[in-house]
């Protein structure tokens, strides 16, 4: 009796511990996408192998634990690289550069995370872009992130925060709210910069076709170093952002239009960022569609315009975009775009710059793209 009790304890023991694992758990997953690309810069031709057109190269691992009562802890660390010579993309200072965040999800009153996470701004956008925000080929996220004379102390929406924590409202309805704060961060790359903390919020509805979005965005003061005049750093001042996304949905088309726009608090009249006429305001917008040809042909097409208010400065861009699903997981993609610049604005596809032979900007200069690539998700 004494050994069927112990084999019997053991057993229950065994499958208390089956039980607990049974209610946790860690997956990886990633994006494998790499394209060849010609680009018409200005007048140079070049050929090149690119990494993350359709979708940026990634690998992650993301984990769930079930505490009962519909509460979760996730957490979900995320890093980006280069495929095309495993290099890690955009800051190779930083592993997890697309996310790193720990938190708690509850069914019934949302969730609350903490870490570097995607900002709501980006949330509000990323499905009204028929590019999907990628970080190497759309023409929007070119726009967001373009650097230029005049705009260079107007902070630009940077999609991940650092230091953040962040709220999400459970779907009411199709209505969710956000709500997040970010504390003061640094980053050695692109140009080593400081920023302040960060305010966003958003809102979104989805249903009977429609989605719609809406955020603010306010970024206090940094620093940069860039040299720029008599200047080796250039203040970065307070920064409104204000966004609205909508999307219908009409058969097998998806009508999208974004408008962001950054509105830069005064710049004191003895900083650098006044002395050399930095603080701008932009506008960006855009509007598209993607159109689900067959079950397994997508057609994606976008025209935008970014305007630096108080100056000549502004780029008209369009691209076309077609992917073939091979399966779920593998599909076949090419891009074509073409935007031109126009007085001092050098906005170009990300990671390419719009310069001359002697590497001195190149104002008004027109850049053509047409890309091929694969992508595999994983």
């Amino acid at each position: 009796m004494q050994c069927s009790a112990k084999i019997l304890c053991g057993a229950t023991l065994l499958l208390a511990a089956g039980g607990a694992l049974a209610q946790s758990s860690v997956t990886l997953y990633g994006i494998a996408d790499a394209f060849v690309q010609y680009l018409n810069n200005g007048g140079r031709t070049s050929y090149s192998q690119r990494s993350g057109g359709a979708a940026g190269s990634r690998i992650g691992l993301v984990g769930k634990e079930d505490l009962g009562g519909g509460l979760e802890a996730k957490f979900d660390v995320e890093t980006g690289y280069n495929l095309n010579n495993g290099s890690l993309f955009s800051d190779t200072t930083t592993l997890f550069y697309r996310q790193a965040w720990v938190g708690l999800f509850d069914r019934k009153y949302g969730s609350l995370t903490f870490g570097r996470q995607y900002q709501p701004t980006f949330t509000v956008v990323y499905g009204a872009d028929p590019f999907g925000l990628s970080e190497t080929l759309s023409p929007l996220s070119a726009a967001v992130l373009a650097i230029d004379r005049n705009t260079l102390s107007t902070q630009s929406i940077t999609g991940r925060t650092s230091n953040a924590m962040l709220y999400q409202s459970p779907d009411v309805g199709g209505l969710r709210l956000y709500a997040m704060y970010a504390f003061a961060a640094t980053v050695a790359q692109p140009v080593p910069a400081s920023t302040g903390n960060v305010l966003d919020l958003a809102a979104t509805y989805t249903g009977h076709g429609l989605y719609a979005g809406f955020a603010y965005q306010y970024q206090h003061p940094g620093t940069e170093t860039i040299a720029v005049g008599p200047f080796s750093s250039l203040n970065l001042v307070a920064t409104e952002h204000f966004t609205g996304a909508f999307t219908y949905s009409f058969g097998i088309v998806n009508f999208q239009l974004v408008y962001t726009y950054a509105r830069p608090k005064d710049a004191s009249h003895s900083s650098a960022a006044a002395s050399v006429g930095a603080a701008h305001p932009v506008s960006i917008a855009q509007i598209g569609a993607t159109i689900q040809a067959t079950p397994v042909d997508v057609i994606e097409v976008a025209g935008l315009e970014r305007n630096v208010r108080g100056s000549h400065d502004n780029t008209p861009a369009i691209e076309l975009g077609y992917d073939h699903f091979l399966s779920k997981r593998t599909s076949l993609y090419v891009r074509a775009g073409y935007m031109k610049n126009n007085g001092t604005a050098i906005t170009s596809w990300p990671g390419i710059r719009v310069v001359t032979p002697t590497g001195a900007p190149d104002f008004g200069a027109s850049q053509t793209l047409v890309a091929a690539g694969i992508s595999h998700r994983f």
